[in-house]
C-alpha cells in the first residue's frame, strides 16, 4: 500500500491554493487520520488526510464512504467541504470557528440539550450511503483480532452469552435508521456561535438513533442521571421507559465493542508506527472500556433494563 503523500505534495494538489501564501500546522487530537490546519492567504481550512490502513483494519469506513458521508453531513451539522482528493484520499474542510468540547464540558447538564439538538439535526439530514450496526462491528473486530493473533482484553469472551442476549434484545424493536456519526466522543463536538457542530465521520453510517445517544454517554462516562437527561433532551415527550432502556443498553454495547477498536488499533496501527501516537495509551483504553462493560454486564440491574427495552419482564441475562 502506498504511503500517505507529504504535506508539501498535498498542498500542491488543491488547485485553488496554488500560488497563494500557505502556512500549515498539524492539529492534535486525531487518533487515526492525519489532520492539518492550513491557512491560505490567512483564511483557515482543515485538511483531513485519510489513512487507508484504518479502514483496512476495520477501524473506520472506507475512505470513499467517509468522504461521501462528510459531504452529506455538511448539509446539517458538519463542516462545509471545499474540495475532495479521492486519490489521496483527503478532504478540504471549513475550519469551524469555535471551541472543541472535552469530556468534563459535555457532562455539564446545561450543555446536554445542545448535544441533543446537534444529533437531531444530523439525524434529520441526508441519509448516508452505508449502514452501521455496533454488534456487526464487534464481530468484525473480533475476527480481525483472531486473524492477527491479537490478545483480547482480560476475560473478554467470558461475557459472550450475555452480549448475545443484549444483541437480541436491542434488535427486537429497532428505531428507524437515521444518518448517525457513531463515534461521538466529546472532541467531535465543536461549540460555535450558531450551535454545536459535529466533525470526523470515520465510523458514520445509518443507525438506530438510540445508539448515538448511548455512545455519547459511554464516551463521556455519563451516569444514569446524565444519560436520562440526554435521552429526554433528544426524545422530549416521546421518551418512554423502553426508549431510555435502549439508550442505556447501547451505552453498554458501545463499551463492549470499542474495547476491541482500541485493541486492534494498539495491535496493528500503533505497533506499525513503532508506538502509540501522541502518548495515547490504546491498550489501557481498551482495558478501561472492557472493565466498564464487564461491570455492566454482570450487574443484576441488567435484567430490568433488558425487560424494559423489550417489554418482557423479567429477563435473565445469564441463563
Amino acid at each position: 500500500m502506498s504511503a500517505v503523500p507529504s504535506i508539501a505534495d498535498l498542498l500542491e494538489r488543491v488547485p485553488s491554493w496554488v500560488g497563494r501564501a500557505v502556512e500549515w500546522q498539524r492539529l492534535a487530537g486525531g487518533l487515526s487520520h492525519h489532520v492539518y490546519r492550513v491557512d491560505v492567504d490567512r483564511v483557515p481550512y482543515v485538511l483531513r488526510v485519510l489513512e487507508p490502513k484504518v479502514s483496512a483494519a476495520g477501524l473506520g469506513v472506507a475512505p470513499a464512504v467517509e468522504i461521501a458521508n462528510t459531504l452529506a453531513a455538511a448539509a446539517s451539522v458538519g463542516a462545509q467541504v471545499y474540495a475532495t482528493l479521492p486519490d489521496v484520499p483527503a478532504i478540504v474542510l471549513e475550519f469551524l470557528p469555535g471551541r472543541t468540547l472535552g469530556p468534563a464540558e459535555v457532562r455539564r447538564p446545561e450543555v446536554i440539550p445542545a448535544l441533543a439538538e446537534a444529533c437531531r439535526r444530523l439525524h434529520a439530514g441526508p441519509a448516508f450511503g452505508n449502514d452501521f450496526d455496533i454488534f456487526a462491528k464487534r464481530a468484525e473486530l473480533l475476527e480481525v483480532c483472531r486473524r492477527n493473533g491479537l490478545p483480547l482484553p482480560d476475560g473478554y469472551l467470558d461475557g459472550e452469552s450475555t452480549v448475545d442476549v443484549l444483541r437480541r434484545a436491542l434488535h427486537e424493536r429497532p428505531l428507524p435508521k437515521v444518518p448517525c456519526h457513531n463515534d461521538l466522543l466529546a472532541e467531535n463536538f465543536i461549540a460555535t456561535s450558531s450551535g454545536v457542530r459535529i466533525i470526523d465521520y470515520q465510523l458514520s453510517g445509518n443507525n438506530d438513533p438510540a445508539f448515538e445517544l448511548g455512545d455519547i454517554a459511554a464516551e463521556a462516562d455519563f451516569d444514569p442521571d446524565l444519560t436520562g437527561r440526554l435521552a429526554e433532551a433528544y426524545f422530549g415527550a416521546e421518551l418512554s421507559p423502553a426508549l431510555l432502556a435502549r439508550v442505556r443498553l447501547f451505552h453498554i454495547a458501545s463499551n463492549v465493542t470499542w474495547a476491541l477498536w482500541f485493541t486492534v488499533h494498539h495491535g496493528l496501527l500503533a505497533a506499525a508506527r513503532g508506538g502509540d501516537r501522541v502518548g495515547f495509551d490504546y491498550e489501557a483504553e481498551a482495558a478501561d472500556k472492557w472493565g466498564q462493560a464487564r461491570g455492566a454486564l454482570d450487574d443484576p440491574a441488567l435484567g430490568r433494563l433488558l425487560g424494559a427495552a423489550t417489554g418482557r419482564n423479567p429477563i435473565t441475562p445469564n441463563p
